[in-house]
């Protein structure tokens, strides 16, 4: 069933690859300007759900709706459900051969077609906004593993998407860039953006969601505030993660 003013529902979701179960029946539905950070160990289903939702792959069972349609029914056009959903990978995923400029306005112009001045308008918009302006005309092979990330974000934003999802965006970064591409996300959260998080970043997802879901075997075992998950979490399982986290030093 659709949640009343949901941006997604997921419902029933099942995921398996080959004979491995990734997703289990994965019950969510987020609001229209929500911030959802996904939590869980490796292999929980956290990078496999997100995917799922872009239909990157394919569900087994269940069923998702995006703004009111479902787009995991027969006969969608992938391609169109996928120009209102942007995606950023932990691999930034740019094309070598493009300038940063390039980069970010190929899907506006060749998905949306745009005319080229609008599309570099727009981007030009994006880039200043986001501290890289002047970098437009560079490529990525000259640029620092944050501000590729960056530009990977500004890309999904040419798009005009409704929805974001981030999969692990600072997982590649070394430690001293991690805070410039966690700052953009908060401006993202900060201006509304509906966005569906996988993170490792226990303190940003603590700052910056309005709830965490934390995944298990591919459920969400536990969702809530995030003052909740992180202060005072009901299961066992969330708390004995949550120990090893601090134990690391990453909380």
């Amino acid at each position: 069933m659709t949640a009343p003013g949901s941006a997604v529902t997921i419902d029933g979701v099942h995921k398996s690859f080959d004979k491995l179960e990734v997703l289990r029946g994965v019950d969510l539905a987020v609001a229209e300007h929500e911030v959802v950070c996904l939590i869980g160990a490796s292999g929980s289903g956290k990078s496999t759900l997100l995917r799922c939702i872009n239909l990157l792959e394919p569900i087994d069972a269940g069923r998702i709706v995006v703004g009111g349609d479902e787009i995991t029914g027969r006969g969608v056009d992938a391609n169109r459900v996928r120009r209102g959903i942007g995606i950023v990978f932990q691999s930034f995923n740019l094309f070598p051969h493009k300038t940063v400029l390039g980069n970010v306005t190929l899907g506006p112009r060749k998905a949306l077609g745009k005319a080229r001045s609008e599309a570099d308008a727009e981007a030009d918009a994006l880039l200043d906004r986001f501290g890289l302006a002047d970098k437009r005309n560079d490529y990525p092979d000259r640029l620092s593993g944050g501000q590729q990330q960056r530009v990977a974000i500004v890309r999904a934003l040419a798009m005009q998407p409704r929805l974001l999802l981030l999969d692990e965006v600072t997982s590649a970064l070394d430690p001293e860039l991690v805070a410039e591409v966690l700052d953009v996300i908060r401006e993202l959260a900060t201006g509304g953006m509906t966005m569906l998080i996988a993170t490792h970043e226990m303190g940003f997802a603590r700052d910056v969601a309005n709830r965490v879901c934390f995944l298990h075997e591919g459920r969400i075992l536990e969702e809530g505030p995030p003052e909740q998950i992180f202060g005072a979490p009901r299961e066992e399982r969330t708390r004995q993660f949550l120990q090893r986290i601090i134990d690391a030093g990453r909380m």
